[in-house]
């Protein structure tokens, strides 16, 4: 199943956490120091929190979970067919899971990933693109 992500900037976790818990009806999914990930089946979004990157209730990113990398490819191939700028990272450790992922960016800035998860992972990572470090 794919599912929009919404990336958020929070300052206070732990009171980000427990407003989307009410707000979605669910626990996150994972959480680690800093950040947690929400994965919601109705409405299908995958909601993650950022704390201490960027001005509090901030977007972050946007992107699109997919459920394989041949799906990342073929999103890379489509954008790029369309004549969008891509950004293409294959197995980076981000956001506490290895991925696979491309980026564009809309012209305003905005950015957006399609990623599909590999695996878990312990460390938060680093990427090429965000101001997050990694996401």
């Amino acid at each position: 199943m794919s599912r929009v992500q919404l990336a958020l900037n929070v300052t206070d976790l732990e009171g980000a956490v427990g407003f989307y818990s009410k707000l979605f009806g669910t626990e996150p999914a994972k959480r680690r120091p800093g950040y947690a990930n929400f994965s919601i089946d109705e409405p299908p979004l995958k909601l993650v929190l950022i704390e201490g990157e960027g001005t509090g209730g901030t977007l972050n990113h946007l992107g699109v979970e997919v459920p394989t990398p041949g799906d990342v490819k073929a999103a890379t191939s489509r954008l790029a067919d369309e004549g969008l700028p891509t950004l293409i990272e294959d197995g980076v450790t981000c956001c506490y899971a290895v991925q696979d992922k491309v980026w564009v960016s809309d012209p305003n800035g905005a950015r957006w990933e399609v990623y599909a998860v590999l695996s878990d992972s312990e460390s938060f990572g680093s990427s090429k693109e965000g101001a997050c470090a990694c996401c």
